[in-house]
């Protein structure tokens, strides 16, 4: 790829302090391009010139800003052709989900969040009949809480869904009239820059919008550590969700963190199996298991585990492994050899530990070049294992079984995450009473399905605060109470 891609400070698009590094393709190893190297001070210029920003944005009439998402989101669109294969090239996502839920999916959020940007979103009170005190006189008290922009944002996405991602947490952000400096994954970062060039391009204001790339730690933690961002809205692992939290504790940051899940799945004795096997495989290898909402753990009633698992292994068996730009691929390549390395580990460990390999989907063999993993299915689990525990992150199923509903319930509960977990049952008022019972953010209840206009977030180590629809553009503002003689 021959375009030269800068940083965006202040307005200014310049070249990383410390060089450039290579961006590979997970499908062949191949070098996509060179992602420009931000170091801390430049880090540091991005989070100073989105704070100076800030007051003017703020005061920016909330239809001037829904003109220029709206923009963005027309100038997104034009590019859909070229970002595309550059995304498939990237990431190492499928065709399938190169076009369909990346780009347009993107496009989407820049427009519903401009929509949302017009609304008001202030709270009107009744007012309240307030007795004499030692304070001030009493009498009828009216009131309003009225929303502000929280400030200037630090924006930090994973790799998976990088576009997406980054305009998931952008647009309500700039909506509500906040500022943002947008940190990408370092695998990935180029169609996150070219978001940031479209939202040049359509003319936001100098230092409202600002992206800094770099692999380093070090410049993202220049940003969660710095007194001119007040929030950081971070999607990625609960470790560096931790740190997050931690290096943002000296300046009372606010925090909207999207951590890991371990995705939890009931399977009752009166399910539809089809139907699971339909849930289970439709996530199994979708973008390669690296998606957080996956139902990696399969909680099954003892009565339904061969039939399970004996459906499960048939799904696999259409799921091609193979170069992302075929058609007929459904799984591709994971991020990274590092991540490729990281997935086989918990494989090997789980067997270790006593699980049985019913399905090894390491280093498939017709595939000489890239970081490849194929579906993998581990049955004999316990609650103990660390397979069990931990998010690995990639296409590999673990499967447990369960006596009664309570035993079920407990082993969902069982883990440090809860991000999103599934019931199924051919009772639905029983599966939905499990579903309440799950410390879990999002349940689906007999499907894999998503509803947009939901809360999106998680319990325990999953994360804090809640994106999505209007509860995303709520995410990026302060809650201020103002009261008066009525």
């Amino acid at each position: 790829m021959a375009k030269n891609y800068q940083l965006l400070i202040g307005g200014e698009w310049v070249d990383g302090d410390n060089g450039t590094s290579p961006v590979i393709n997970p499908a062949d190893e191949s070098v996509v391009g060179e992602a420009p190297e931000a170091s801390e001070r430049q880090a540091s210029d991005a989070a100073a010139a989105a704070q100076a920003a800030f007051p003017g944005w703020a005061a920016t009439p909330a239809r001037e800003r829904a003109a220029l998402l709206h923009a963005a989101a027309e100038k997104l669109k034009e590019r859909r052709d070229r970002l595309v294969p550059l995304i498939i090239s990237e990431t190492g996502a499928t065709a399938n989900v190169g076009s369909r839920m990346q780009v347009p999916v993107a496009i989407a959020r820049l427009r519903e969040y401009a929509e949302l940007a017009v609304r008001d979103h202030d709270i009107a009170l009744p007012p309240n009949v307030t007795p004499a005190t030692p304070l001030a006189p009493g009498g009828l008290i009216g009131g309003v809480v009225a929303r502000h922009p929280v400030g200037a944002v630090a924006t930090i996405s994973p790799y998976n869904f990088p576009l997406v991602n980054q305009a998931g947490k952008i647009a309500p952000a700039l909506a509500a009239g906040c500022t943002v400096v947008m940190k990408p994954a370092p695998q990935d970062p180029f169609a996150v820059i070219e978001l940031a060039e479209v939202l040049h391009e359509v003319g936001i204001p100098d230092g409202v919008v600002n992206i800094i790339t770099s692999a380093a730690p070090e410049p993202a933690a220049a940003l969660s550590e710095s007194a001119n961002i007040d929030m950081v809205s971070f999607t990625g692992s609960t470790g560096v969700g931790k740190r997050i939290y931690e290096s943002g504790a000296s300046t009372m940051k606010r925090l909207l963190l999207e951590l890991g899940g371990k995705g939890a799945a009931i399977v009752c004795d009166d399910a539809d199996l089809k139907a699971v096997i339909g849930a289970i495989a439709s996530v199994w290898g979708f973008h390669s298991g690296q998606i957080c909402t996956a139902p990696t753990r399969v909680i099954v009633h003892k009565s339904r585990v061969d039939q399970l698992v004996e459906g499960l292994e048939k799904a696999a068996g259409h799921m091609p492994v193979g170069d992302p730009n075929d058609p007929k691929t459904i799984v591709g390549p994971v991020i990274s050899g590092a991540q490729r390395g990281r997935i086989e580990g918990y494989i090997d460990g789980a067997a270790a530990e006593g699980a049985t390999l019913v399905i090894d989907g390491r280093r498939p063999e017709h595939l000489e070049k890239g970081f490849y993993v194929g579906p993998t299915l581990l049955v004999d689990c316990t609650p103990d294992m660390t397979i069990i525990k931990e998010e690995v992150f990639g296409p590999v199923v673990a499967v447990l079984t369960y006596d009664d509903d309570d035993e079920a319930v407990a082993l969902a509960n069982g883990g440090d995450f809860g991000l999103y977990d599934y019931v199924f049952s051919g009772d639905t008022g029983r599966a939905y009473g499990l579903a309440r019972r799950l410390r879990t953010g999002n349940v689906g209840v007999n499907t894999a399905q998503r509803n947009p206009n939901t809360a999106f977030g998680g319990f325990k180590m999953s994360g804090i605060g809640r994106d999505g629809a209007v509860f995303g553009l709520q995410a990026y503002t302060e809650l201020q109470s103002i009261v008066w003689p009525a």
